[in-house]
């Protein structure tokens, strides 16, 4: 089977988002041929310049399908895709909107949550990252529930941590802060001014942003504690990736956070109360000094959380949806035979 993810070209960071190439690169170690189609442009007018793009792009080229990676990128698919089969994953953003504070969404950002609502007619599947996002998909026929997976064997225990390498002090003791400061939907200020409020001079904040896929896991097995204080989530990979490093958490109820968290000891839940959010750091500071690591990454395998049974559940969805020759159904018959459990989180409606 040959698939051709289109998705948001526009980052400095990177050619292809680190997610979505993460789950190319599992979906091609399962035998699905993938290439790449990232749209160059921002809004609307860059979505819409794209559709043509793309039309150049399938006169020579064939697919067995497209698989659009954010509802904008949806429509470039539909749009400029002919007949070649669309299928789409909801992000975040686009189905329920970008969050600035508690509750409260960018008001221009309701023009993807109309875009996602509109698109479900012309696709044929609609893969969610989680429960509360799907719950803005109304053609219930075609919806599933998906978390992104991760790669556990990148992202693994260790104890000893890479303080040298990364020039971290060995003294301090660390919480983690991964996303961009910019992205107010991060909220980078609950951190901030949590560690302040615990007032404690051998607590450091940090927030090493950017930086490579893969040195991640090295900050993740470096600090004392991880923490997401987002306004909203999806699916987050962080907390899935801590948890596989066995990295203890302080995180708010957003999302599947409290699903993929479930009562891990060291990983905790917070409100967006400065006081809560600093009470919980301490919380898994002392967990961190007396007890160490969680034992997150058993709940992650537990889960099915990795890439490569995901990769199955995706694959799933691919053959159910898209005609295949013969021989290609064997095939991919084949490979699912190997999870028995391949289908556990398809038309999953809550955690």
């Amino acid at each position: 089977m040959k698939v051709l993810f289109v998705c948001s070209g526009n980052s400095k960071s990177f050619d292809i988002a680190p997610f979505i190439k993460a789950q190319g690169d599992s979906l091609q170690n399962a035998g699905i041929e993938v290439a790449y189609f990232p749209i160059k442009g921002k809004g609307l007018r860059g979505y819409l310049k794209a559709v043509g793009q793309l039309r150049q792009h399938l006169k020579h080229h064939q697919y067995d399908l497209i698989h659009a990676h954010f509802s904008l990128s949806g429509w470039t698919a539909v749009l400029g895709g002919g007949d070649t089969p669309v299928i789409l994953s909801l992000m975040g953003d686009d189905a329920q909107g970008d969050y600035i504070g508690v509750n409260k969404i960018r008001f221009s950002s309701r023009f993807f949550i109309l875009s996602s609502i509109l698109i479900q007619p012309f696709v044929k599947a609609i893969i969610s990252k989680s429960a509360n996002l799907e719950k803005y998909v109304y053609q219930k026929n075609k919806s599933y529930v998906v978390p992104n997976g991760i790669d556990i064997t990148t992202f693994n225990p260790n104890p000893e941590g890479y303080r040298e390498a990364l020039g971290l002090d060995p003294s301090k003791k660390l919480v983690l802060f991964l996303g961009s400061q910019e992205r107010v939907g991060k909220n980078y200020p609950l951190a901030q001014q949590a560690v302040a409020y615990l007032a404690l001079p051998d607590v450091q904040l940090i927030n090493p942003f950017p930086i490579p896929h893969q040195a991640i896991p090295k900050y993740m097995n470096s600090a004392d504690v991880l923490v997401v204080p987002s306004f909203m989530e999806g699916s987050p990979n962080v907390i899935k990736e801590a948890m596989a490093c066995n990295c203890p958490i302080v995180a708010t109820d957003v999302g599947d956070i409290k699903w993929v968290m479930g009562d891990t000891e060291g990983c905790y839940l917070a409100s967006f109360e400065v006081a809560d959010f600093a009470e919980k750091i301490g919380r898994a500071l002392e967990f961190a000094q007396t007890k160490g690591r969680t034992s997150g990454r058993d709940r992650i395998e537990k889960l099915g959380l990795d890439a490569d049974t995901i990769a199955q559940k995706v694959i799933s969805i691919y053959q159910k949806h898209v005609p295949l020759p013969e021989i290609e159904v064997e095939k991919t018959a084949a490979q699912l035979t190997c999870n028995t459990n391949a289908d556990r989180l398809l038309h999953t409606r809550s955690f």
